[in-house]
């Protein structure tokens, strides 16, 4: 309690924002994260997405806030045009997918959907699931996106194109194809221009 009153007592910001979460969250945040900066970003994360402990625990030490300013450094010109794509990161911890190092994509696919929910909660929650080798048909043609989600923050879809191996320019010209023929055929009227993950 002492620790705790310290920490706080200076910084009402953060003073307010604990307030909003419980005790055992509180405990986890005050432990694991060292600056207020990690602090504020852990309180704000955990009122927002309503974590367990257990789920914020699993952040915390998977160094959420880490990669997501290692993310938002790199995307900075990106992010500035649309504020909103902050939610997206470079990094993902995905280890609970318990699958072997050596690994094909369609066993990556398969256990990304046998994980949906732990792996939505790593995304974030404004993320619904969309499909699995979403039918994509270009002239008389068909194509398949890995993974299809649609982000109600940024509201729009978003796909996810599973490599293994190292990143080739090709695989970047592919997500390209597929975001368009998605913008022309499967975005509504409504909704902002897909963007598009590669994941390996």
């Amino acid at each position: 309690m002492k620790q705790f009153y310290e920490t706080y007592e200076d910084n009402e910001k953060l003073s307010t924002l604990s307030r909003e979460i419980g005790w055992s969250n509180n405990i986890l945040i005050l432990v694991g994260a060292k600056t207020d900066e990690a602090r504020e970003f852990y309180l704000t994360l955990t009122a927002k997405n309503n974590y367990s402990a257990r789920e914020l625990e699993r952040q915390i030490d998977s160094m959420l806030f880490e990669r997501t300013m290692i993310s938002n450094k790199k995307n900075k010109l990106l992010v500035a045009k649309n504020n909103a794509l902050s939610v997206l990161r470079d990094n993902y911890t995905l280890e609970f997918l318990a699958i072997p190092g050596e690994h094909k994509e369609m066993e990556l696919r398969k256990a990304i959907v046998s994980n949906l929910k732990r792996f939505i909660l790593e995304f974030g929650k404004d993320f619904s699931f969309v499909g699995e080798e979403y039918k994509l048909q270009v002239g008389n043609t068909d194509f398949f996106v890995d993974l299809l989600f649609f982000n109600r923050e940024l509201s729009c879809l978003v796909a996810i194109d599973l490599k293994t191996g190292k990143f080739k320019p090709g695989h970047l010209g592919q997500l390209e194809f597929y975001l368009e023929a998605l913008d022309r055929d499967v975005k509504k009227p409504s909704e902002n221009p897909s963007v598009g993950l590669i994941l390996s």
